[in-house]
């Protein structure tokens, strides 16, 4: 194309990540139309993504250097909540298929986290997810039944993981692994993994918020917010609570 760009060719080149942030700067840098800092603004923001997204692949990279291939992350949801499952998810990226925007799933809006989880699904090289309900969690504590849904994961995963990313946990398995503290927000895979049980969590609640609208699972997600204690008092416990979470704070019906 002849002459220089219109702000109209490059938002739409940019859109169609055929200029890269960078190549989209050097263009602007000179322009001096009204529009051209939305467009410089929004270019440093997509080089920021970049950069974090590369910065979060240290432990991925680290893995790859000393042979291991198949790098999967887990990470779960639900540790907390007096009702409702702990999920957990198990996520395999695609180096050569990037997702950026990937961190800490209680960082982003839930409209974030939906759109993220769908390219994980479109883009991950494997990923599963798996949950242990509220029963499980009551039979074996929190920990064991996080654990356990973990190594659930991993062996209904499409392909054997040869390393796993955690997020502060260590399984009994035989497979390679690495506890990274806070590694939702340190770790591309544990980031993926975390956005993905949340979503799958999150919509299982609201199923749940339509059987027992009481609670208002749809708003809490099981989590012990002043309204959900004040519907355990007047309604007592339903068939999702975890009995062992709730002590003494209601009756029983």
């Amino acid at each position: 194309m002849s002459g220089p760009l219109s702000l109209k060719e490059i938002e739409e080149a940019m859109r169609a990540a055929q200029l890269t942030p960078e190549e989209a700067l050097a263009i602007l840098s000179h322009r001096t139309e009204a529009g051209a800092q939305r467009l410089i603004k929004r270019a440093k923001k997509e080089m920021e993504i970049i950069e974090k997204y590369q910065e979060r692949s240290a432990y991925f990279l680290e893995a790859r250097r000393k042979g291991y291939q198949v790098i999967a992350g887990l990470d779960e949801v639900g540790r907390g909540p007096l009702a409702g499952p702990v999920t957990v998810a198990c996520v395999v990226l695609d180096p050569d298929r990037p997702i950026y925007g990937l961190r800490d799933s209680k960082r982003l809006s839930a409209k974030r986290r939906e759109e993220l989880a769908e390219e994980i699904r479109e883009n991950a090289f494997a990923f599963s997810v798996a949950s242990f309900t509220e029963k499980q969690i009551d039979q074996l504590n929190i920990l064991e039944a996080t654990k356990q849904a973990m190594l659930l994961a991993v062996e209904t995963l499409e392909v054997a993981p040869h390393f796993l990313l955690l997020d502060a946990l260590e399984l009994d398995t035989q497979i390679p692994q690495l506890a990274v503290i806070g590694g939702d927000d340190k770790c591309n895979e544990i980031a993926a993994a975390s956005i993905l049980a949340k979503v799958e969590r999150d919509r299982y609640m609201q199923m749940m918020h339509e059987r027992y609208p009481e609670y208002r699972f749809d708003k809490n997600k099981g989590y012990g917010t002043a309204e959900h204690l004040k519907a355990l008092r007047e309604h007592g416990p339903c068939p999702i609570h975890r009995r062992t979470f709730l002590g003494n704070l209601i009756k029983e019906t």
